[in-house]
């Protein structure tokens, strides 16, 4: 007992110290970030000034850039991922009008083996996440969602799920279905791997 006490201390300082290590990095970088950003805003300031590039015209740029960016950040899965959404996400009151019972034989769940970002409340309220693709929603080995209760077909944390599963409709998805009122499904459903857009998620 005294020896799996004191190999229990050695992990738990191990994972502190690997955490104080990566603080210690993202401080680094943080502050090399903030240079960076000061030396280069104080370019386009001068640059404005002399009349070499207009505001306006800087600002169009650099949505267009900033839309590029993000769209290759997403596909090379470049930083953590957080859904920025200042709702509370127990103030939704949309309604979604789906038979999953009546159709969870045909689409098996889907949408609790689609992916996406958590919200910082669904992160303090201990929704689980991915370790390895921070902070999207996690996943088991059968690719649905951990939360999501395989024998009786449940989420397992129903009341307080993410604001994205409460606001989710199949019923315009093709993805999920090629005709939604005649109930064909997407046969490619289960082909490929899925990704739900950040604002929706099923129920």
């Amino acid at each position: 007992m005294v020896i799996e006490q004191k190999e229990r201390q050695v992990e738990t300082r191990e994972i502190l110290d690997g955490f104080l290590y990566s603080y210690r990095q993202l401080d680094t970088n943080a502050v090399k970030l903030f240079e960076a950003s000061a030396n280069l805003y104080t370019l386009i300031e001068i640059l404005i000034a002399k009349g070499l590039i207009g505001r306006d015209e800087f600002e169009e740029q650099k949505k267009a850039v900033k839309e590029k960016l993000n769209a290759s950040f997403k596909e090379a899965q470049i930083g953590v991922r957080v859904r920025r959404d200042d709702i509370n996400k127990y103030d939704i009151s949309t309604t979604v009008n789906v038979d999953c019972a009546n159709r969870i034989h045909l689409c098996h769940g889907a949408c609790c083996s689609f992916e996406y970002p958590l919200t910082m409340q669904d992160i303090k309220e201990g929704v689980r996440w991915s370790l390895g693709r921070p902070f999207m929603n996690a996943h088991g080995a059968d690719g649905y969602c951990v939360h999501w209760e395989r024998d009786c077909a449940r989420c397992s944390i129903y009341e307080s799920r993410p604001a994205v599963c409460r606001q989710y409709d199949c019923s315009h998805d093709k993805r999920v279905w090629l005709d939604f009122d005649k109930m064909i499904i997407n046969p490619d459903l289960f082909v490929k791997t899925t990704n739900l857009p950040e604002g929706n998620r099923g129920n």
